[in-house]
């Protein structure tokens, strides 16, 4: 299919990822705004997970060579042309009529890669049809839920594999939706002509028929809840390479490691699971060292500055995600919305690089983050 995408213009005002928010506020209604942007319980993971990376001082070198420079990386087998990919966020069509689709374009014609959730509302094939041809996109990857029907999971990684995705991107840290508060005093539900429309013919799963005694929960619902052994068979069933999408703990990245993981992906969910969950950039550098260089390892949550992508790139990361900012941007223009938060990021990332003296991404170390006599030592600074 060929996607043209809609017309639309940004206020002059806007002028970085902030603005972008404070005018999506006024273009979504209270539906999709609690949906959006909304975290659980008290919201206090997505509270740590902005403040996380405004904690970390960035500490500049002065001098240095800096003709040439790039943001370019490595990232399974491709080069990008920066470390920027679009994170899963199901439902976009809540956010702008062309969804999926306008997401994907603004991150092809920007080099981004992009995600896509099982939850989207535009069907995989029609996002990779708009895009594949684009020679200077980036990676085109499928977001997993896997289902308690089996069969029904691997004829959709099947329909990715046929369609050109790339990898397959696992979410590991959502057994059970968390508490959204938000969500619930607004009273969410999903428009007409907007859902889910990978699931469609899905069968219900088995009602087990629960005592008073028992729970809904742990006798009923997480009977279905995956374990180690299935992303063992999901690795057994496709070709594609399988990153984990949730990892926080080091022990968790070393099991995945141990069962063939292709990558990971920092994530508490952008704070909608598990409140009081720890910030991502407090937890990536310990994932890192537990990995140590084995698999790529990226991170979302929180990040809206190109300064928190150099951050996270000192901190062992190979790329980074970012999820409700290209949604704010779908919902102010569309397409031409998100392009516009990927341009900034990028442009800040360049400029967050020169004045720290940072000519590529490898420049970017741990000591780009450790001010003080004591770390110069530490990490053989003149």
């Amino acid at each position: 299919m060929t996607y043209t995408p809609a017309r639309h213009r940004l206020p002059p005002e806007i002028a970085n990822l902030a603005d972008h928010e404070l005018q999506a506020r006024q273009q979504l209604d209270d539906n999709a705004w609690a949906y959006f942007s909304g975290g659980a319980a008290d919201e206090i993971t997505l509270q740590a997970n902005r403040s996380a990376w405004d904690a970390l001082p960035l500490w500049p070198r002065v001098l240095r060579p800096l003709a040439g420079g790039h943001t370019r990386v490595q990232l399974l087998g491709r080069t990008l042309a920066h470390p920027i990919l679009l994170a899963p966020v199901a439902f976009q069509r809540l956010a702008h009529p062309d969804g999926e689709l306008a997401m994907a374009y603004a991150a092809a014609a920007l080099g981004a890669g992009v995600v896509l959730s099982t939850q989207a509302s535009v069907s995989l094939e029609a996002v990779a049809e708009a895009v594949q041809p684009d020679p200077g996109r980036g990676p085109l990857w499928f977001q997993l839920y896997l289902q308690h029907d089996r069969g029904f999971t691997q004829a959709l990684v099947q329909r990715a594999e046929a369609a050109g995705y790339e990898a397959l991107v696992l979410t590991v840290d959502a057994p059970t939706s968390g508490v959204r508060d938000r969500e619930r005093r607004a009273g969410f539900r999903l428009p007409p002509g907007i859902g889910p429309v990978h699931l469609a013919g899905l069968p219900p799963p088995p009602q087990p028929d629960l005592r008073p005694s028992q729970s809904a929960l742990f006798d009923g619902l997480l009977h279905h809840a995956p374990t180690w052994d299935d992303v063992a068979w999901l690795r057994s069933i496709t070709h594609l390479p399988v990153l984990l999408k949730g990892v926080l703990h080091p022990a968790d990245a070393r099991q995945a490691i141990a069962v063939g993981a292709a990558g990971l992906i920092v994530s508490n969910h952008g704070g909608r699971t598990l409140d009081t969950a720890p910030a991502t950039a407090t937890v990536l550098p310990r994932v890192a060292q537990a990995v140590g260089g084995a698999v790529p390892v990226l991170v979302d949550g929180g990040i809206r500055r190109g300064t928190d992508v150099l951050k996270a790139m000192a901190l062992g990361a190979s790329a980074v995600l970012v999820g409700r900012p290209a949604v704010w941007g779908l919902a102010n223009a569309g397409a031409a919305g998100v392009a516009h938060v990927l341009r900034l990021l990028r442009d800040e990332l360049e400029i967050a690089m020169a004045l720290t003296g940072c000519a590529t991404l490898a420049d970017a170390t741990p000591a780009l983050l450790d001010a003080g006599e004591d770390a110069a030592f530490r990490h053989g600074l003149q």
